[in-house]
């Protein structure tokens, strides 16, 4: 009986790590979309959405990365439950919470102010990078990759049980997340909007996976 309740007790804190990546994605955007439509001088065509960790109001995104870092970090304890002595159930949790980590990083740093946002920031772009700008550049970057490795990972777990179509998905997340970000570098007018959507597209990965992995632990 004891034991019974010991696997039922780990299944209900796995089912609920796992809500925890469900929720980050969507989280994560609908902060972002209520502080597009709210933040005096922000313009999500030219502005990137690590811009809005700016100014008086900036400590919301701050926290909205860290808040999506750690239900991020929280999920991935639940995919090395879930997937513990199977294929990509080393590297696809660890890689998972360095992209939750990363986040975590990149709203403690800030990157630096420019293209007149915040009020009173120089119109031009920013020619050199603070300290802190650095690590917040650097700590995003990190995670974005971590995220592609993941989904090259899981792309291999995936097919590798005969799961083609989820296998497809996380491949072409692997392949347009930096394809987006190429295009957003190149066309300036329009970088957030791109980025953004880039964003959605790796970030909702996560939020996919946690869903499809909540499935297996509810039909186990």
């Amino acid at each position: 009986m004891s034991a019974f309740l010991s696997v039922s007790a780990k299944s209900r804190v796995t089912k609920w790590l796992l809500r925890c990546g469900m929720l980050s994605a969507p989280l994560f955007y609908a902060v972002v979309i209520a502080q597009i439509f709210t933040r005096s001088g922000f313009d999500i065509r030219r502005h990137a959405i690590s811009s809005l960790t700016l100014g008086d109001a900036g400590w919301i995104q701050c926290a909205n990365f860290i808040v999506t870092g750690s239900l991020t970090a929280l999920a991935a304890i639940a995919i090395r439950t879930v997937l513990r002595g199977r294929k990509g159930g080393t590297w696809g949790p660890l890689l998972t919470a360095i992209y939750g980590n990363g986040m975590i990083l990149a709203g403690l740093f800030r990157p630096d102010p420019g293209l007149g946002f915040p009020s009173g920031a120089p119109e031009e772009a920013p020619t050199t990078m603070s300290g802190e700008a650095a690590i917040h550049s650097l700590a995003f970057f990190v995670a974005f990759l971590a995220l592609i490795a993941a989904n090259i990972v899981f792309a291999r777990r995936f097919a590798s049980i005969g799961q083609r179509r989820w296998s497809s998905y996380c491949i072409a997340t692997a392949c347009l997340s930096p394809l987006l970000i190429v295009v957003g570098m190149s066309l300036v007018g329009w970088v957030g909007i791109i980025m953004g959507i880039a964003g959605i597209v790796a970030f909702g990965f996560v939020s996919a996976l946690a869903t499809r992995l909540q499935l297996e632990v509810t039909a186990a």
